[in-house]
């Protein structure tokens, strides 16, 4: 949107046009769940939140300070809101952060997944800016923000994924300078002490999108013809299963294996993919035999090492619908 169109929509907005407020605040919609998504853990917060921005930027207009855009404005009200929610909620988590057997999980909030089609908005990036944008929703690093106290995990997201400077961030925060870059540090050392080496980004460029697809056709054929031997061959060693909200998580060839074989491997499964936190995902369809149908199960969400699968991240309660997928499949239906 160029500035005199963004001038005139604010004018209008200001004189109690809410139409006018819409196209001046739309634009913003996807970036700012983005954001909300890191720093809350969950898409369904995120909404509220970003909700929760617009009706308070709506009622506030008045007192905003026009210097040539309403979006560092917004991105203040949309973090603080996030702060607010965070200290009523609690942070999230996935199951293999709190130990084996589900060891603490009284308290436990559950991360949920972030479908990639509503990232549609980093096309209007620059190929760096879309880079960062990308990998600041994968999962590893959005479960590694849930570890930083709720100010460093704003800190961190305002300077290092949106590019805001140390004075505009102390704005934001209502901080200092000297309090921002202290948060910022302590924040990046506790992230480079919890992310892997490689980002899943890396390891599907380095793939390409032909053995991604080789690798997808691999997985979901032998998750539908019950093959637990061709399942565990394409795992790295110390590969992981967790299914939130379940507690419970398994580990490494045997521990896996026996998993797969004492439960899921019963049923009978059909696999779609797709694109959750920039990983390779699958909606899981299980045999209903009342309803000769098979029901959405959940989100397969895949972290590929090379050509193996490093873990999987089994979301019980995603709802398909929201990743592009139907919520059943017909008997004649992959």
């Amino acid at each position: 949107m160029d500035e005199a169109t963004a001038a005139d929509l604010l004018a209008a907005a200001r004189a109690g046009d809410d139409e006018a407020f819409g196209r001046l605040v739309g634009p913003l919609r996807e970036e700012l769940r983005a954001h909300c998504y890191r720093m809350l853990g969950s898409v369904h917060d995120a909404d509220d939140a970003v909700q929760e921005t617009f009706d308070r930027a709506w009622r506030g207009l008045g007192r905003f300070e026009d210097r040539g855009s309403i979006r560092p404005w917004l991105y203040k009200i949309a973090t603080n809101r996030s702060l607010t929610l965070i200290e009523r909620r609690g942070r999230r988590a996935l199951p293999t952060d709190l130990g084996p057997e589900g060891a603490a999980v009284a308290e436990a909030v559950w991360l949920e997944p972030y479908p990639d089609r509503l990232m549609s908005w980093t096309t209007e990036l620059t190929p760096e800016e879309r880079v960062v944008a990308r990998e600041s929703v994968e999962l590893a690093f959005v479960a590694a923000l849930q570890h930083l106290s709720p100010a460093q995990r704003a800190v961190l997201l305002l300077r290092d994924v949106l590019g805001y400077a140390a004075g505009e961030v102390a704005d934001v925060l209502e901080s200092t300078v000297a309090a921002v870059n202290s948060s910022l540090q302590r924040a990046r050392r506790t992230m480079a002490g919890l992310l892997p080496e490689a980002t899943q980004q890396g390891t599907l460029e380095a793939l390409g999108d032909g053995s991604v697809r080789e690798v997808a056709r691999r997985y979901m054929s032998a998750w539908e013809a019950g093959d637990v031997d061709a399942i565990v061959a394409m795992l790295t060693e110390d590969a992981k299963y967790a299914m939130p909200p379940l507690p419970a998580w398994y580990a490494g060839h045997d521990g896996i294996r026996r998993f797969l074989l004492e439960g899921p491997l019963r049923h009978r499964w059909r696999f779609l993919p797709t694109w959750a936190n920039g990983h390779l995902a699958f909606g899981t369809y299980m045999w209903d035999d009342s309803r000769a149908v098979h029901a959405a199960a959940g989100l397969d969400l895949v972290v590929l090492r090379g050509r193996r699968v490093a873990e999987v991240v089994s979301f019980l309660d995603a709802d398909l619908t929201a990743f592009g997928l139907p919520a059943e499949l017909p008997k004649s239906m992959r």
